[in-house]
Order: structure tokens, then sequence, then C-alpha cells
């Protein structure tokens, strides 16, 4: 829910260096890069050349106004349906109670003899 009104409001423009046909930078947030071909690089020459570049900007407006609305402002059916799930999903998530292991703290004998040696009884 929070990437929907991160995205909503969000406001970029979208910059694109054209030479000519060719797409030459596309940048975000930033401005695009020309190919040397801009007229300021002619400006300091005597005479007036057409320039074939162009840039192209996309402004991307997010919106401004968000509504905010509070419990009150929901119908009562709204606020039962809410709360009643509400309710439900925190006890689904509830830690279950702890199992107990009888043989937890339980040692086995100690080894006098390896049984299965002296009987020579092998499991193949």
């Amino acid at each position: 829910m929070t990437c929907l009104v991160l995205f909503s409001t969000l406001s970029f423009t979208v910059e694109k260096h054209y030479c000519g046909n060719h797409l030459v930078d596309v940048a975000i947030f930033t401005k695009a890069e020309n190919c040397g071909m801009d007229p300021e690089a002619f400006a300091t020459a005597n005479f007036e050349k057409k320039h074939c570049c162009k840039d192209e900007i996309q402004v991307v407006k997010g919106q401004d106004k968000l509504k905010k609305s509070s419990f009150e402002d929901l119908q009562l059916e709204q606020q039962l349906f809410l709360s009643a799930f509400i309710c439900s999903f925190l006890n689904l998530y509830e830690g279950l109670p702890e199992q107990v292991i009888p043989h937890k703290n339980y040692s086995p004998p100690n080894l006098v003899a390896d049984i299965h040696v002296l009987d020579q009884v092998f499991l193949i």
C-alpha cells in the first residue's frame, strides 16, 4: 500500500535528446547529454547554421492531494467488518503453545561394549 501511495504521488521528468532522427540520450530526473552539435557550440562561429538536434521533455506529474480519512468517517457496517477482520487477522498469527518434549534431557546409558560387534550382527 505504501508503494502505491509513493508511486502515485511521485513526479519526475523524462528528457530525450535527438540528433537528427536518432535518439542519443534518455535521462530521468536529470538533463539529457547532448551530442556536441548543439547551437551553443556554433555561437562563436561567424556563420549561421541550422542545427539538427532537438530536445523532448516529458513531465509526469504525480497526485498532489491525498484524502485522509479516519475510522469515524466509515459507515457502521464498514467499521464492524474492519474491526472483526483486524481481530481475526491478529489472532491468526498468535504464537502456538510450546510443545513439551518428554525425553529432552534424557541421556543414553554409557556403552561398556559394542554389542553389534560382540554378537557379529551387522546391517547390510
